[in-house]
């Protein structure tokens, strides 16, 4: 075989497929062949005599290890398949059904799922009693990441709270409670959520001497994939694996470790020399997907980092054109060139699904969304939800509806049940009022007003008053309706500020709107396929359809042509991770993500002079990460403006 391995595998793969023991660290850039190293690494190490079940391949999706073992299989013997490889939660799983009196819990504890965990936070809410101000207190599915963020970064409750919900602040004390209460009842009912099995896992590792040491004399070889998305936990699990012997080799790319909000650490693949004084480090960076022009933007958006293991990628495939930063005048004119381009790439033979527009946030790209659904482009977005179909868009649009077309009864319900004591029966009543009136909108809530909304309806019949303005623009409209539901949005969701940012979005929109009942039609769009971060696949239903994505949800993916919106310094990278060295350097990780997904065509989007309410600033300039470079290295274009 080993000629075999010569023959298929370049040189720094070769070494690593051939390395034979202590502690290695695999550097693989974007492309560069990562699972083809790893699956070779496995048959070699079947061949050589280590048994399969002495192996142990850890992964991040289930999909991964059997993938990597099928081909291992395929390329050597059915001996593969019967190597231990799995994700972490599935290993912990595993042990911890052995060895669960060791760490206080019976063999048969039951695992709850995200869905279970915030059921009974949910009930635990309702016993416990949520405080008296209970609409700025967290619901069950933010006290379910609060607590989740907890574990995967290691941080106390009040360290979280500081860092990430500082607007929760106030009911620390009450949050402390609920988290006890939860793992109280955990501990009673034998209970184990997703974080549980890695922190029970390490307990028992960290904790037992002994059994770690028969677990560890058990796996000669430990390899894991995809080392930059590991936490803190999973870094200890690795190292007390391990430790005992030193046959350890982890595969990643510190330039791609860009899910830090999940509990990724960075330090993880970074101090892995420090960690295993005597590891060996290897770089794989023939790169084996993009053309050379590509690569030349990729490793220049490289050389800014603060931090990271050197690497150049290169490639055989040196014809293609070069990488295009497009000053776009507006947020549409962005949209336009995106749209005036995929068709001639279609046009040109190039499948629609093989086309990508990557975004760094999911409101990024509902402008195009418009443009794209007013041409007639069939698309599927990835890793953030349609706006339309977002409960806090679709408030504030029921009082355009209604401005629009006073007997909208489904927006009169919505925006009646956000006041507060209005409940359906007064809905109905103060609907069937006004409709009775045939007054329009003047006929709905009259003097006097009904009794029980109080102040909300009040509050309700002057902003309804002031949208009776027959020269009223629909930008100006928006304004109105969104000072007014601001407080409402505060009150309602306890992740009001990400809600707010993408209402200041909408309103953007609408300024170039001059008919409110146009925006309205074209707002109300058919909804694309949502999906959870980082579950996107090629084989998922996107034939003949243009891919929206996240550039987290396109991780690990390519395409022909990919365009990055909103490559505007402030958007990407984002204004809150300006003054801080560590998320900037995160964003310029999340560019590397997504230039490297790019095969033949890159395209960055730059809209100018757009005002960010947050901030209260114009922004103007292209991202940082991009403006510096030369032109025999990224060429500029002008979109038209429209």
């Amino acid at each position: 075989m080993i000629e075999r391995y010569r023959k298929e595998l370049n040189p720094a793969q070769l070494e690593a497929v051939m390395h034979d023991k202590g502690p290695l660290l695999v550097i693989a850039g974007a492309g560069s062949g990562k699972t083809r190293t790893l699956t070779y690494r496995a048959a070699r190490l079947v061949e050589d005599g280590v048994p399969p079940d002495a192996i142990l391949l850890l992964t991040f999706t289930r999909k991964a290890a059997r993938e990597m073992l099928r081909r291992a299989a395929l390329l050597l013997d059915a001996r593969c398949e019967r190597i231990a490889g799995g994700t972490f939660h599935s290993f912990a799983n595993t042990v911890l059904r052995r060895h669960a009196p060791r760490v206080g819990l019976s063999p048969g504890f039951s695992i709850i799922d995200r869905v279970d965990m915030e059921q009974l936070l949910g009930l635990l809410l309702k016993e416990t009693g949520a405080p008296p101000d209970h609409g700025a207190f967290p619901r069950k599915r933010t006290l379910a990441e609060i607590f989740s963020k907890c574990a995967n970064k290691v941080w106390s409750l009040e360290e979280t709270i500081d860092r990430d919900y500082p607007h929760f602040a106030p009911y620390l004390e009450s949050l402390q409670a609920l988290r006890t209460a939860y793992t109280r009842q955990k501990e009673q009912q034998q209970l184990l959520d997703y974080d549980d099995l890695l922190l029970k896992l390490r307990d028992l590792l960290t904790g037992d001497p002994e059994t770690r040491d028969a677990l560890a004399g058990g796996y000669r070889s430990i390899m894991v994939d995809e080392y930059q998305d590991t936490n803190r936990i999973q870094a200890e699990i690795v190292f007390a694996l391990a430790r005992p012997h030193g046959n350890i080799m982890v595969v990643g790319d510190d330039s791609q470790s860009i899910y830090s909000f999940r509990g990724a650490d960075f330090r993880n693949i970074m101090d892995f020399p420090r960690v295993f004084p005597d590891a060996r480090v290897i770089t794989l960076e023939e790169n084996y997907r993009s053309t050379a022009p590509i690569l030349e933007v990729t490793n220049a958006i490289l050389s800014q980092a603060q931090e990271g293991y050197p690497k150049h990628l290169f490639t055989q495939h040196s014809v293609g054109p070069r990488p295009v930063l497009v000053h776009a005048g507006s947020e549409n004119s962005q949209s336009r060139f995106v749209v005036d381009k995929v068709r001639e790439l279609s046009a040109g033979g190039v499948p629609l699904e093989d086309i990508a527009v990557l975004f760094r946030a999911g409101f990024h790209s509902f402008d195009l969304e418009l443009e794209l659904t007013r041409e007639g482009l069939p698309f599927v977005k990835y890793g953030g939800f349609k706006f339309i179909e977002s409960a806090h868009i679709k408030d504030l649009l029921a009082h355009l509806r209604v401005l629009a077309n006073p007997y909208d009864r489904i927006s009169w319900h919505r925006l009646l049940l956000l006041i507060p004591k209005v409940g359906p029966k007064s809905v109905e009543k103060i609907y069937r009022a006004g409709v009775a009136a045939q007054r329009g909108l003047a006929g709905f809530l009259p003097d006097p007003l009904p009794a029980g909304g109080g102040a909300g309806l009040k509050r309700l019949r002057e902003l309804l008053d002031a949208l009776g303005d027959p020269h009223l623009s629909p930008s100006r409209a928006g304004e109105a309706v969104y000072r007014y539901y601001h407080p409402i949005l505060r009150d309602t969701y306890d992740d009001h500020p990400r809600r707010a940012r993408d209402l200041e979005q909408l309103l953007q929109m609408m300024e170039r709107y001059r008919s409110l009942e146009r925006f309205l039609s074209e707002v109300t769009i058919e909804p694309p396929t949502a999906v959870s971060d980082n579950s996107l696949s090629l084989a998922d239903d996107t034939a003949d359809r243009l891919v929206l994505s996240t550039v987290h949800s396109a991780k690990g993916l390519e395409w022909h042509t990919v365009f990055i919106l909103w490559a505007l310094d402030g958007r990407f990278p984002s204004i809150h991770s300006l003054e801080a060295p560590e998320q900037l350097d995160e964003e310029l990780r999340l560019m590397y993500v997504a230039a490297t997904r790019a095969r033949v065509n890159l395209f960055f989007l730059s809209p100018g002079y757009v005002f960010d309410r947050a901030s209260g600033m114009v922004l103007n300039r292209p991202s940082r990460f991009l403006e510096g470079m030369p032109a025999a290295v990224l060429k500029r274009e002008s979109a038209e403006i429209w």
